[in-house]
Formats: C-alpha cells, sequence, structure tokens
C-alpha cells in the first residue's frame, strides 16, 4: 500500500499550477518540477531525460506486471497577440465555471486529471497489479526531435517497458469523450520547383516554359490514391499553394514552385510516397524543364487494432457518459506516432475546439469528468 499521508489530488488545482509555468516550446518555466513533485507524493519514480534545450520526465509505480503508460506534453504554443485575450493567457483564470489559458486544451488539464485519477485509484486500490507511469515531454508542439522521440529508446535503455499507452490529446469534438483516435493518418510535406528558361512571350521557342510541366504533375498526382484502409479514410492529397512570381504578362518565367501535403492512410509508408513522387516527376521531366523535389514525411500512418485496452477505454468513457466513443483515425499528427512502435496506442482528451486559440479554456466540469473516466479507465485495464 501507499504511504497512508498521500491524499487525493485535485485536478482543477494541478491545472492551474502547471498553466502558470509558460511553457512555450522548448522552454519549461517549472513546468515538469510542479508534475514531479505531484507523482513524487504519490510515490512514483521519478527520472528527468533532457535533450539539448528540451527537458523530459519519466515517473512510474509498481514494480512489474503490464505498464499502462499515460503520455503527454507540458510545452504550449505561443500566445499570439497577449493584447487580444481577455485575460493573462497564463494566470489560469476561472471565469463563469470555465478555466481560461494557454494549454488548458492542449494538454495540460488532460495531464492533471490523469494524475487525479491515478491518486485516487492508489487512495482506494493501493498499488496497481501491475504499473502506472508517465511519459511527459517538452517538444511536442516544437519540432519533435528532442522529446518524445528520444525519450522512449531512453527508456527502453533503462530496463522500462510499456505495455499500453493512453495519450492525452484532445480528441473530444462535440460532447467529451465522443472520440477516441486508435491511429492517425501519416503526412508528407512536399514542395516541387519547375526549372525551365526565361524567355519572351511572343517567342515560345527560345524558352521552355515550366508552367505547363507544373500544371501537368500536379493534375497527375491528384487523383484518387486508393479507396481507404481499416480505420481510415482514403489517403488525401491537398496542393497548398502554386507560385510563379512573375508580375508580368509577356515573360516567361524561370521557375514554378508548389507545394502540396498528403495524409496518407496504412496503404501507404512514406518512403514508398516519396518514391512514387519522384517517378512521377521523372516522367514529367523534359529537355527543357526539369521537376525538383524536396519531400519531407513528418509522421508515418499507424492503426492500433480494436483490443483489451481499447475495449478498456471505450468502456470507461461509456460507463461515465453514457455513450460510446467512436473509434477514429483522422485529424493531424501527435506523439503517438512514435509511441505505436512501442505499444498498443490510443488518444484520449478534452474538447479540442479551442485548442491553439486566443482565450483558450476549458470548462472546469469537463475537467472532472475527464479525470473520472481516466479513473474508470485505469480500473478497467487492471481489472
Amino acid at each position: 500500500m501507499i504511504d497512508a499521508s498521500n491524499t487525493v489530488i485535485d485536478p482543477i488545482a494541478l491545472s492551474q499550477a502547471l498553466i502558470r509555468c509558460a511553457s512555450v516550446t522548448p522552454q519549461d518555466e517549472g513546468a515538469l518540477d510542479v508534475l514531479e513533485s505531484a507523482l513524487k507524493q504519490l510515490g512514483f519514480r521519478t527520472k528527468r531525460y533532457p535533450f539539448e534545450e528540451v527537458d523530459n520526465l519519466y515517473a512510474v509505480i509498481g514494480d512489474s506486471g503490464p505498464n499502462l503508460c499515460f503520455a503527454g506534453h507540458t510545452d504550449v504554443v505561443p500566445v499570439g497577440d497577449a493584447a487580444k485575450w481577455s485575460v493573462d493567457p497564463f494566470a489560469a483564470e476561472i471565469r463563469g465555471g470555465d478555466m481560461i489559458g494557454r494549454g488548458t486544451v492542449d494538454m495540460k488539464c488532460a495531464i492533471a486529471a490523469f494524475v487525479s485519477a491515478v491518486s485516487t485509484y492508489l487512495e482506494t486500490n493501493g498499488l496497481p497489479p501491475g504499473r502506472i507511469s508517465f511519459l511527459i515531454t517538452g517538444d511536442e508542439e516544437g519540432p519533435s526531435i528532442n522529446g518524445t522521440v528520444k525519450l522512449l529508446p531512453a527508456i527502453t535503455a533503462d530496463g522500462e517497458t510499456l505495455d499500453a499507452c493512453i495519450v492525452g490529446e484532445p480528441t473530444s469534438e462535440n460532447t467529451l469523450g465522443d472520440v477516441v483516435k486508435n491511429g492517425r493518418r501519416g503526412s508528407l510535406n512536399g514542395v516541387v520547383r519547375a526549372i525551365g528558361k526565361q524567355g519572351h512571350a511572343a517567342y515560345p521557342e527560345k524558352s521552355a516554359n515550366p508552367v505547363p510541366i507544373l500544371l501537368d504533375f500536379l493534375s497527375d498526382i491528384k487523383g484518387p490514391m486508393d479507396s481507404g484502409a481499416e480505420g481510415f479514410q482514403p489517403t488525401n492529397l491537398e496542393i497548398t499553394s502554386v507560385d510563379v512570381a512573375n508580375p508580368a504578362h509577356n515573360v516567361i518565367p524561370a521557375e514554378a514552385t508548389a507545394k502540396f501535403n498528403i495524409r496518407f492512410n496504412t496503404n501507404h509508408t512514406g518512403d514508398q510516397l516519396k518514391t512514387w513522387l519522384q517517378e512521377k516527376a521523372d516522367r514529367h521531366s523534359s529537355d527543357g524543364v526539369k521537376l525538383m523535389l524536396d519531400l519531407k514525411v513528418t509522421g508515418e500512418s499507424f492503426y492500433t487494432k480494436p483490443c483489451r485496452f481499447t475495449d478498456a477505454l471505450i468502456s470507461a468513457v461509456t460507463a461515465e457518459t453514457g455513450a460510446a466513443p467512436a473509434l477514429t483515425t483522422g485529424g493531424g499528427t501527435s506523439d503517438a506516432r512514435f509511441i505505436k512502435d512501442y505499444c498498443p496506442v490510443a488518444e484520449l482528451g478534452l474538447k479540442n475546439d479551442t485548442a491553439h486559440k486566443v482565450d483558450e479554456f476549458t470548462s472546469l466540469a469537463e475537467i472532472e469528468q475527464l479525470t473520472r473516466i481516466y479513473h474508470r479507465l485505469i480500473g478497467a485495464y487492471f481489472s
């Protein structure tokens, strides 16, 4: 049993303490100290993992058995123009039953909710028949190169293993708990440059116009790439910019550029898409116009098949809200894209409609309700 002096941690107070740390990526500003102190109070063993300018935290309680991990981040996006906020963005002010502040939704309140849920579980049940852990980074909102992607192999080298992981990203849409992410689409960003030869529009035979070649390439890659995959919608390619930067009507430009993004399902990998795009670029290049690609995969697609862990999560949400959540794979990327290589992973957090916005907020009632969902999840997972 844990020490009798341990008490249940208030998720509202802990949320405020975390939000009052102005931890804009990659600055920590004491956020991990606040969290680590709360977890040590509950008997967790903690270790900090700094990588370059980013600090990270792993904490675990229990000695053996399956490890249920909560993953999240204490870093937040910049506030933008602070004058447009109705309150101090880092004051965690409460108005009319809502807590306002940068990071309330994404995702400090979810971290606080899980800590509180664990404290309630420990107070009622003592140590679990397994382990509970926290994997917390300060680099999710930034380039994501010194956070979870390095933290996972570091804890593995220290002998830690994860058996299931819940990520506290704000997945909910219309009501709390209505959406659980059990996968994510991959993302590829592309820039294509069509390099031709500048000349007079009246003498096209003396130049090489890159614009038609670029448009043909874009038309070729825009078509349907698949009809979907298990748990996924069809792969989607969006052309986000076409730029010639040519103010004249009678000048054939030397170069034209386009940007695009591909959100892909498990029918593809980033490397396969890179090869496919290069083949298309080579096919459309000509003696006079060369297509050059700059491609970057920011995350691979993954899918957690329904399993005992996702069943426990669905059961917890349903018991608390009265409605089963939808398992979906839409939306952007998260650190779950790294965790999926180590264990089954799913995401559930607060409603996302004010994430990253001015006056980001969540209701106190939903912080409390999310705490109860997480508490039910812990009980269901270890039952």
